[in-house]
């Protein structure tokens, strides 16, 4: 057999083994980068020198980049050292293992993101048992050991945008709705309250959920293939920050200009399409103050008070006919 066939069988053999090649060698040096993070992350006795490991969903998530900045500046104020850590893409898995490292490397304290999963909450006991307090940021972990929650109602805040529908609605319509992800157990808590909500309309109904995987490419996509497959849908929801604009970018695509767009958080491009009346409106949440309240009580923790168990930070919403920030209460 000549060279040149040997070369033509080979060639599809190879690719998809350099492919793996390359993911495994990736996700190696994420994992060694983590680690070395970690490395310098020592036990003191509170207070200044204080070493807080802040494991976030997203690396570089809008959202999770906000609760860095609060949580940052808060711990500057107390002389604490942040370590800011997290998948490059959503991955419980992954956020489950930064978790047993950071309690391996004996962090001072750590706050991290509820993903309602049994290992999860057992190394949030171990850390407990350790003396190293967690707090739960964005989405609780209630059936833990976790010292306190700061974040959104979740539930509540679902409950709020579907009050808001059913207002704009008028009590009657289809409606579809867009998750980031039916892993993450906030999008999980938010369509369970909207649900309840829905469901006292005789003339609403949801007509499908799709997931956007956090990715505005995949909001766009999902809410076109199902503004396709169900053209009567008047009404479409997205439960996360990339959503409202993916929803938005679907609907000009297909030329809707008789769609009803509600979004989650204050994206820059969000606030613009609020303000142009393309989009309803927003909910938007404050993870800013999330990370600098879990700071907060985690130094008076240290002093000796003790915490209170959850804190609700404040939700508002911005309405295409107001520029004005109306108070929610979240649900509360």
């Amino acid at each position: 057999m000549s060279n040149r066939k040997w070369t033509l069988i080979l060639i599809p053999v190879f690719l998809p083994f350099a492919w793996l090649l390359l993911q495994f060698t990736l996700s190696s040096l994420q994992i060694h980068q983590f680690a070395e993070q970690l490395k310098t992350v020592s036990p003191t006795d509170g207070g200044s020198g204080t070493k807080v490991v802040l494991i976030s969903q997203e690396l570089d998530n809008f959202f999770w980049r906000s609760i860095e900045q609060g949580a940052r500046k808060e711990a500057e104020q107390y002389g604490m050292r942040l370590d800011y850590i997290g998948p490059g893409r959503i991955n419980p898995s992954e956020q489950i293992k930064l978790l047993d490292k950071a309690i391996a490397a004996r962090a001072d304290a750590i706050l991290v993101q509820g993903i309602n999963d049994p290992e999860y909450r057992r190394l949030i006991d171990k850390a407990a048992g350790l003396g190293i307090p967690v707090i739960t940021i964005d989405t609780d972990e209630p059936d833990s050991q976790r010292l306190a929650y700061v974040g959104t109602d979740n539930e509540g805040a679902g409950k709020r945008m579907g009050e808001l529908v059913a207002k704009a609605s008028g009590e009657r319509g289809d409606i579809g709705v867009v998750i980031s992800n039916e892993r993450v157990e906030n999008q999980r808590l938010r369509l369970a309250g909207f649900r309840s909500v829905i469901g006292r309309y005789p003339g609403l109904r949801i007509v499908e959920i799709r997931s956007s995987d956090i990715s505005r490419l995949q909001a766009a996509q999902q809410a076109q293939n199902m503004l396709a497959r169900y053209p009567e849908i008047r009404y479409v929801v997205g439960f996360s920050a990339l959503d409202g604009p993916g929803i938005l970018e679907a609907s000009e695509r297909i030329g809707s200009r008789s769609l009803h767009i509600f979004a989650f958080d204050d994206m820059a491009e969000t606030l613009e399409a609020v303000r142009d009346n393309k989009i309803e409106l927003t909910i938007v949440q404050q993870p800013v103050e999330m990370g600098a309240m879990a700071i907060k009580l985690l130094n008076d923790y240290l002093k000796g008070n003790d915490p209170q168990e959850i804190t609700y930070t404040r939700v508002y919403e911005i309405h295409a006919d107001s520029s004005d920030k109306t108070s929610g209460d979240g649900g509360r």
